[in-house]
């Protein structure tokens, strides 16, 4: 079970040689909604698009920044294009201390029309770097064992595959 957070983390604004991860808002789900709402996004992940009240709803909940409990930050960013601004996905971070240290399990999603760009890799390596520059940190991500692109972001943030399985996806993680 984990501890109550050392430092409190607040999603800062990042950026990367490309995109923009702004830290996210409640108003992002005007323009992530219609973005999101692609049922193949859902293919290893299940479920279904969420609508724009359920994404509203989703967001404020999220841009509180922790759990209820307290235990686990919760950073969330938008990823914009700087070219010409477009929102193309999203990538967060929850980041909990247990007795073996700091825990950061890292999730990323680009919608259908900009996938197979290096977005995912370039905002993950951003959102890591970030998090790394706050102390130490051991970063993990579950990909589905069908989903080499998510292997390939996960690889390319320096994480490697473990035995260990959850809801049928491969936990990855750091050394």
């Amino acid at each position: 079970m984990g501890r109550m957070p050392r430092d409190d983390l607040q999603a800062d604004a990042v950026h990367g040689p490309r995109l923009d991860l702004e830290p996210l808002r409640v108003e992002h789900a005007e323009e992530m909604a219609p973005l999101l709402d692609d049922p193949q996004l859902h293919t290893f992940i299940g479920g279904r698009p969420a609508t724009l009240d359920e994404m509203r709803d989703r967001y404020a909940r999220l841009v509180v920044g922790r759990s209820p409990d307290g235990r686990q930050q919760w950073l969330n960013w938008v990823l914009r294009r700087r070219v010409d601004g477009r929102a193309v996905g999203t990538v967060q971070a929850t980041v909990e201390d247990e007795a073996a240290g700091r825990f950061a399990e890292v999730a990323w999603v680009v919608a259908g029309p900009y996938q197979g760009q290096g977005y995912a890799r370039e905002a993950a390596e951003c959102m890591v770097r970030w998090l790394r520059d706050r102390g130490p940190v051991v970063v993990r991500a579950h990909v589905h064992p069908d989903h080499p692109a998510s292997q390939a972001v996960a690889r390319a943030i320096g994480l490697t595959p473990t035995t260990v399985l959850v809801d049928g996806e491969v936990r990855w993680e750091s050394a």
